[in-house]
């Protein structure tokens, strides 16, 4: 759901910056009042499993489409909203700048359709009521399925919000290429299996937490904080970083070659017997503007590997090393936010 420059006008483009920003100046604020030494390593493997994450897009059946998980819902369960939504912050930052992942332009726009959402409203409208509720009586098991249950609606309900801003943002920026009902009516279905998919992926991710480490899922209220942890914390880290690895150095390589749901609905996917959808041009298409080429500028000397790839050569090995490196930047960026949170909640005390 990276959005390019080019679905973007600049004044809509600024706009959806400053939403972002100002969610992200909330967030600052709020965790300068926490105090949880074990969410920074849990900030640090998580973000960079969500990198790692959506490296691999995942076929939809019978589309000629794939997806990617967001990975809102999955860090605002084991981090809170407010790190959840700056993790996803700097994973989104470092896939723009240094891997040509989405517009820098659109920058503010992706944050606040990929991030936003799944980070509050999935976990203030639904991970929380779901959590907290009796949903399928008491005890271990049904505790488990609240996760499963939450995971899945959460996930399907903000990608559905996240594909609709994508409809609105590009209907505000005139680009007449996309009516708004013909475009919502690509976007919405093949987010709805998008959403499908990334649950389950979520939810198999924080049972695996819950069975090893409750403590760290939010919401769980003091029953489910007094079960037993059967890994140590260490454990639980160590096993969620060697997944990281494993499936930004290694299982990336078997991502689907197919467009993600925005491209699909986008250009189609006619070499491949499907439909072209809205049929516009990949090398030319929406609106062009000096802002747009400016942020094209920066981002063509930033970006190192763009696409996931050497920039020389195809060679799998690009993938390889993406992967990797981007996983541990975005690992150390975010120790570095929790490591600054806690020097200035420190400061502020003195």
């Amino acid at each position: 759901m990276h959005m390019a420059d080019a679905l973007l006008a600049p004044a809509v483009a600024a706009t959806m910056y400053v939403a972002s920003g100002t969610a992200a100046g909330f967030s600052i604020h709020k965790l300068r009042k926490d105090d949880e030494p074990q969410k920074l390593p849990t900030m640090a493997v998580t973000a960079a499993l969500v990198f790692a994450g959506q490296m691999i897009n995942y076929t939809i059946p019978g589309t000629g489409s794939s997806g990617h998980m967001c990975g809102g819902m999955l860090l605002s369960a084991l981090l809170g909203p407010q790190a959840g939504f700056l993790s996803m912050i700097v994973i989104l930052a470092i896939q723009c700048l240094f891997f040509a992942d989405g517009g820098l332009m659109a920058l503010g726009a992706n944050i606040w359709n990929m991030a936003f959402y799944g980070c509050f409203v999935g976990y203030y409208l639904i991970w929380r009521p779901i959590m907290r509720g009796h949903w399928f009586g008491e005890g271990k098991g049904a505790q488990r399925a609240r996760i499963i249950a939450a995971s899945i609606i959460g996930c399907v309900v903000t990608l559905q919000l996240g594909a609709f801003s994508v409809v609105l943002e590009t209907s505000l920026s005139g680009i007449t290429e996309l009516p708004f009902g013909a475009f919502l009516a690509l976007m919405q279905p093949i987010h709805l299996a998008i959403g499908l998919i990334e649950g389950l992926i979520t939810s198999a991710v924080l049972v695996f937490v819950f069975e090893s480490r409750p403590e760290l899922l939010r919401e769980l209220g003091t029953d489910g904080r007094a079960l037993p942890a059967k890994r140590s914390l260490k454990a639980v880290v160590a096993i969620l970083a060697v997944l990281a690895l494993v499936v930004g150095g290694g299982l990336s390589l078997l991502a689907s070659s197919n467009p993600d749901g925005l491209e699909w609905a986008l250009f189609g996917n006619a070499e491949e017997g499907y439909s072209e959808n809205m049929g516009l041009d990949e090398d030319d298409f929406g609106v062009s503007s000096a802002a747009a080429d400016k942020a094209g500028e920066i981002q063509e000397k930033t970006s190192f590997l763009p696409d996931y790839a050497f920039s020389d050569n195809d060679t799998p090995v690009g993938t390889t090393v993406s992967g990797v490196v981007g996983s541990a930047m975005v690992a150390g960026v975010a120790l570095l936010i929790c490591l600054a949170g806690g020097f200035f909640r420190k400061k502020k005390k003195v």
